[in-house]
């Protein structure tokens, strides 16, 4: 079965949308798993961006971030203002 996307493959597709989006728009969750089910359709559901997250968050690849509303942002850089 090639046509399985693994949950890293999955996270870092994930990654690379949370970067480009840095500094212009803000992710939420369910964004980020639109995006993904977009990308590849049926072969990704919703546990399986879940899981993609939760690695982003525990490896601190990502943070979340609160303003009204959760968000999934990179992590500051030392020493960057917010």
């Amino acid at each position: 079965m090639s046509d399985e996307v693994s949950v890293e493959e999955v996270a870092d597709a994930m990654y690379k949308q949370i970067a480009d989006a840095q500094g212009l728009k803000k992710l939420k969750p369910g964004d980020v798993t639109k995006m993904m089910r977009e990308l590849y359709g049926d072969r990704v559901d919703k546990k399986l961006c879940k899981l993609a997250i939760r690695i982003l968050i525990e490896s601190e690849r990502c943070v979340y971030t609160y303003f009204g509303g959760s968000y999934i942002e990179l992590p500051p850089k030392e020493g960057e203002e917010k």
